[in-house]
């Protein structure tokens, strides 16, 4: 018992079975070198010139496969899992010896992000399973709707009675939606127990009822310190920031920035999670799995910041988008994780104050936490409320540091990512929690544009890192077109809100996993003229061996090529369904179906007359 109480407060362990995956990784690098090789010995000297550059070319793209593929090996060369043990932190450290933890929830657009949403996501992290004292709720509300702060008013009002019930109940998930639409009746024969929780969803539909009928009729209705069973609430403060249009207000980075300062004079929490306005807590311990980290007595002092993985409540059965990104939960943070850690990817992560706020690392970042009073400013409301508009003004960040050296990083909208490494560079470290409990989820995009619109955005804005590595590394092939105008300066990066609501039909057709092509996207236009471009490559081989004889060299020289091309029309069957059968309004717009044709056979035209034909 003794070893447990002083034992540390998270275990490492190193991902088993890899010596399967390290035999794979041997076996490609010896084809690499080996194609390599190949490249250098049989390199057309004699031949014309035509052919020895498009020799070089190849060479060239299999050169920059192999360095893809090292960075993508020494990245999963070693993932390590993380494994919190709150029963520990509980044995170590009393209630009052807590630190307070800031919450920030961020929201910009009241059309994109409803208010019931966001109203759901905060009363989901009000609801966390921690001392209600030491918890403090920012709203940044970007679009000062009265919509979202009315949604906030009936928070407040309906978290008298929610928290309570969760805490009595145990309920998971915390969110009200996201119970209700899941949770069944009580069948224990109380009949109290069955009144409670029944008047507790009659509350919430009510509450839910008047927010939607606000938003409806275009118009908010005109017509508290401790809930129903005596105890405080945490903290909830609605926080509109000032903008005037001489004055850039850096979309979420500036928001945050703004969120920091509030935050740091109101209650000033040493822990601050921030997330999107999507992103409900599943998971009412994930506060002391992340101070399982921060506070552990060994190696807690090192850690800015504690990353939990993006995850999903809406994904349908076989991923339709790919929005789960396995891939990069299950080996690339984890690989992170084991060389320094992970990158900030801008929700569903703690943060140590002082590392966000620009400290460097060093010895005197050691915190004793049981001596750790919990600093909170006494003024009046009216004094604070004064403070406040200054510190959220839109002159106030002129000629500071913030943006630069404190806060998250401004110039790019990809905030996040350079804020995360700059941190880094500063010699701290991260940790990447993945617990059996997703602790976040989210809302994923239920239509193919809104996908790429935010893959679009993440190529665009990682050019000031490194463009053509990040493209390979963060995108889709559909949007890489993108990444080369970016490079070439013609394209300029915009911060773009993704809708997280989609009308009844949408929703239908995602459900049913049909793609929803509704959309005259540019980038629409070349996904539809690769497809249409390999389907006329595989007619043009059906007419080549209906009318030769002999299919020998045909099928000799060309069976590879001829086999990629049967298997990517396979896989764009759906944009073909698309373009020539479904008759829903997904389908694919009838002008980028005829753009595709037009720039597909004017593809196939020049390359019957080109001269790389021959070689």
């Amino acid at each position: 018992m003794a070893e447990n109480e002083n034992g540390p407060l998270f275990e490492t362990r190193p991902v088993k079975g890899r010596f399967v995956f390290k035999l794979f990784v041997a076996s490609v690098a010896v084809g690499i070198g080996f194609i390599c090789a190949y490249r250098l010995w049989f390199l057309p000297v004699a031949s014309g010139k035509l052919h020895r550059w498009a020799w070089i070319g190849l060479f060239l793209c299999e050169l920059w496969f192999g360095f893809y593929w090292s960075l993508t090996v020494i990245c999963r060369w070693n993932p390590v899992y993380r494994f919190p043990y709150k029963n520990r932190l509980s044995q170590r450290y009393e209630k009052e010896t807590l630190p307070g933890v800031d919450i920030f929830v961020c929201t910009a657009d009241p059309s994109a992000e409803p208010p019931l949403m966001v109203m759901n996501t905060v009363l989901s992290v009000m609801a966390y399973d921690y001392p209600p004292e030491k918890l403090n709720i920012y709203l940044s509300d970007d679009g000062a709707s009265d919509f979202t702060f009315y949604a906030m008013l009936e928070a407040s009002s309906f978290s008298k009675q929610w928290l309570p019930f969760c805490r009595k109940l145990k309920v998971e998930p915390r969110s009200p939606e996201a119970y209700f639409k899941t949770a069944i009746e009580p069948d224990n024969h109380d009949p109290v127990e069955l009144k409670h929780w029944l008047s507790i969803k009659k509350l919430y539909e009510e509450a839910k009822m008047r927010i939607e009928t606000s938003r409806k009729m275009n118009k908010i209705p005109e017509d508290i310190k401790t809930d129903i069973e005596g105890n405080v609430l945490p903290t909830l403060v609605y926080l509109a920031r000032e903008k005037r249009p001489q004055y850039h207000h850096h979309f979420k980075a500036g928001a945050m920035n703004a969120l920091i300062r509030v935050s740091a004079r109101i209650s000033n929490g040493p822990i601050v999670l921030n997330v999107d306005c999507d992103m409900f807590s599943n998971d009412s311990d994930s506060i002391k799995d992340s101070l399982c980290v921060f506070m552990d007595h060994e190696n807690g002092h090192e850690i800015a910041f504690v990353q939990y993985p993006q995850a999903f409540h809406n994904l349908t059965k076989n991923d339709l988008y790919g929005n789960s990104c396995r891939v990069f939960r299950k080996l690339e943070f984890p690989g992170f994780d084991a060389n320094g850690g992970p990158c900030y990817i801008g929700t569903g992560c703690f943060h140590r104050r002082d590392a966000l706020c620009g400290k460097k690392y060093d010895e005197t970042c050691k915190v004793d936490w049981k001596r750790l009073n919990h600093r909170r400013v006494e003024e009046s409301a009216s004094v604070l409320e004064a403070t406040c508009k200054v510190l959220a003004s839109c002159s106030f960040e002129q000629n500071s540091p913030w943006g630069k050296e404190m806060g998250l990083k401004y110039g790019c909208p990809v905030e996040d990512i350079i804020t995360g490494l700059s941190i880094q560079c500063r010699d701290w470290k991260s940790i990447f929690l993945d617990p059996e409990r997703e602790s976040f989820l989210g809302i994923a995009p239920t239509t193919l544009s809104t996908m790429l619109v935010q893959h679009k955005r993440w190529a665009e804005d990682i050019k000031p890192m490194g463009a053509p590595i990040c493209i390979c590394f963060h995108c889709t092939p559909s949007i890489q077109p993108w990444g080369i105008p970016v490079l070439l300066g013609y394209s300029k990066s915009a911060f773009v809100v993704t809708p997280k609501v989609a009308d009844r039909d949408v929703s239908s057709r995602y459900e049913q996993e049909l793609m929803e092509f509704d959309d005259s996207s540019p980038m629409f236009d070349v996904l539809a003229s690769l497809a249409m471009l390999n389907l006329f490559g595989i007619f043009g081989v059906v007419k080549k061996l209906a009318s030769d004889v002999d299919h020998r060299e045909l099928s000799d020289r060309f069976g590879l090529q001829i086999l990629l091309s049967l298997l990517l029309v396979a896989l764009n069957w759906p944009v073909y369904k698309a373009m020539f059968y479904r008759k829903d309004k997904g389908r694919m717009p009838a002008s980028v179906t005829y753009k595709s044709i037009i720039y597909a056979l004017l593809v196939s035209t020049l390359t019957l007359w080109s001269p790389f034909k021959y070689l």
